[in-house]
């Protein structure tokens, strides 16, 4: 009906024909001006309710008023969907989209605007929109899909709800994941984005929906990596604080706890169980391991994340493994206790890919290029000790059980480890005798460099039986490389015939007697040197007595006499020489031999 002008009140709204408002129709709390005549022609709801009489008064005479009241409390939507049914009967057109045509469509059923009430009526034409333009498009129909969330249960009854659900699981398993791992690994996250824009649309859906659809994909059997991207788009949407690195990251309003609980539970039980995809990094599962502490989740949940972390723990980075402990009945500032149990599941899950796999697949797992997942990981957790070896209230127990953890191949060298020993008996100077010699057990000297060994030699935090532990080795490697000169030297004066393989126990115990030979003859060859400094030193010591006693003599002997070397004569502590001391009196002496020989 041309012409027709509709005014929107605060809490009315008016259709203005010329005529009077003979109906008032009450939808979520707007009242609705209306005419019975164009709404009954369009509706048989609306025909049925107005053909009825009057309610009676109480002293049972008919009410005669002219305006007519309905009032529909079980309309399914809100007034702005009525509105449109309304203008709809008053053939005013009506834009009908992705967002609107779910509520038109359940309008319609409920107000039983059908077809064989009135011809090209509104249940027809929403069907039509939803076959033509909604149930080819994914993105579409994911947005039907949300409003169908408000619409419960009539979208469902009418089978709406299910039908997105069926298209958007058809497309998305119909993504070719192959191409976005062509790409190379720096390109994949953008290229990712640009090729899995289905998952960014299913973050808009309400955790039951997106339930349906996770469980309608997993039936039709897709790859890991759909499920996966999808799940990693969804929880960084809807779970606040996933990422410590995404701080503009733009998420949902934190639904209320038991709803975090549940949607934190379906992202976990649908991750796989086996090492995940490129979608899924150890940040992403450590930030959902904080949030299952943050929430108390159940010992299952975080056993199974657990688990999953210690499957790319190489992967992981010193700030991951810093968890604050949200736990009443834990004093330590981090939460130590998960990160024992991640290592005790590390070791378990290595092992058994270090003997299934081959070299090329072990170093293809690390991506830090290093053979050995072990490696990484020790590491990791050196760092991890010398940042939380600082807290005054982790026990000697719990610190010595994660230096332990690790096998012992873990670590080429003991320098992370010594460090963090050191911090922790810093931050503890109340240990006992016994517990900073258990504290340093950690530790395997044989494993610590020469400049560890220098500063631990001088470290007074360090109880008498380490020092003398280190102090040994040290003079250990001094020795082995005074040998490792003294045979370059020989080397290169003449050839020396290779020691015998270490093939039988009789060809190892001659390389360790070979070995052993040659440190004989380094240490005898120091000692000789030593021996021959020595008395030159005492020499010149006797001829300077000499000189002092005649003053005449001896000032032309200080005028004329060289000036002594930059470091002193050095007889004082001649026996207490360092390794590189040594080494330069080795090289000088021959120097001033030459120079008293002319």
């Amino acid at each position: 009906m041309a012409g027709e002008k509709c005014v929107t009140g605060s809490q009315a709204w008016f259709c203005t024909t010329g005529l009077p408002s003979d109906v008032v129709v009450e939808v979520d709390g707007m009242s609705f001006h209306l005419h019975k005549f164009p709404l009954m022609l369009k509706s048989r709801k609306l025909h049925e309710l107005l053909s009825e009489p009057e309610h009676e008064e109480e002293d049972g005479e008919i009410d005669e008023s002219d305006i007519r009241r309905i009032s529909l409390h079980d309309f399914p939507g809100v007034s702005a969907t009525f509105e449109a049914a309304a203008k709809f009967c008053y053939g005013v057109r009506i834009d009908v989209s992705s967002t609107t045509v779910a509520p038109l469509r359940c309008a319609a059923e409920y107000l039983e605007m059908t077809e064989d009430f009135a011809e090209d009526n509104l249940v027809s034409r929403t069907e039509l929109f939803l076959t033509q333009s909604v149930f080819r498009s994914l993105s579409q129909s994911v947005k039907v899909l949300k409003t169908c969330e408000t619409l419960l249960p009539l979208a469902e009854d009418l089978g709406i709800a299910q039908r997105c659900i069926d298209i958007i699981v058809t497309g998305a398993c119909a993504t070719e994941v192959s191409s976005l791992f062509s790409w190379p690994v720096s390109d994949r996250h953008k290229n990712g984005i640009r090729s899995a824009t289905w998952m960014e649309d299913l973050t808009i859906l309400n955790l039951p929906f997106y339930k349906r659809v996770i469980s309608a994909m997993k039936e039709r059997n897709p790859s890991t990596e759909l499920i996966e991207g999808s799940l990693v788009s969804y929880a960084n949407r809807t779970i606040p604080g996933l990422s410590r690195s995404k701080r503009n990251l733009k998420t949902a309003p934190p639904p209320a706890e038991p709803a975090q609980l549940d949607l934190l539970e379906t992202i976990i039980t649908n991750l796989s169980p086996a090492r995940s995809s490129v979608f899924i990094n150890a940040q992403f599962l450590f930030g959902l391991l904080r949030t299952a502490n943050i929430l108390h989740a159940p010992e299952s949940l975080r056993t199974a994340l657990e688990k999953k972390i210690a499957a790319q723990l190489e992967q992981a980075t010193l700030d991951d493994l810093l968890m604050p402990s949200y736990s009443y009945l834990v004093e330590t500032l981090y939460d130590v206790e998960a990160v024992e149990r991640v290592l005790r599941y590390f070791i378990e899950e290595a092992s058994s890919a270090i003997t299934a796999e081959n070299v090329s697949e072990n170093e293809e797992r690390s991506p830090a290029g290093n053979g050995d997942p072990f490696l990484t990981v020790g590491r990791l957790v050196d760092g991890y000790l010398a940042e939380v070896a600082s807290d005054a209230n982790l026990r000697v127990d719990k610190f010595c059980d994660i230096a332990l953890a690790l096998p012992d191949h873990s670590r080429v060298y003991d320098d992370g480890l010594y460090r963090a020993v050191d911090v922790y008996l810093k931050a503890h100077p109340a240990l006992t005798e016994s517990e900073k010699e258990k504290v340093c057990g950690v530790m395997n000297f044989r494993k610590l460099t020469l400049e560890a060994c220098t500063h631990a030699a001088q470290n007074e935090r360090l109880p008498l039986r380490a020092v003398v532990q280190v102090l040994f080795f040290e003079q250990l490697q001094l020795r082995q490389a005074i040998a490792g000169t003294i045979l370059t030297a020989e080397d290169e004066d003449q050839p020396t015939a290779p020691p015998p393989p270490p093939s039988t126990e009789g060809g190892r115990w001659r390389v360790a007697a070979h070995e052993n030979q040659l440190l004989r003859l380094g240490m005898d060859s120091m000692k000789n040197r030593v021996q021959d400094l020595e008395r030159e030193c005492s020499s010149m010591r006797r001829a300077i007595e000499r000189i002092d006693r005649s003053g005449e003599a001896g000032g032309r002997w200080q005028r004329r006499r060289r000036p002594p070397p930059a470091g002193g004569w050095g007889w004082r502590k001649l026996g207490c020489k360092s390794r590189l001391q040594v080494f330069d009196s080795r090289e000088a002496a021959p120097k001033r031999s030459v120079e008293e020989q002319s």
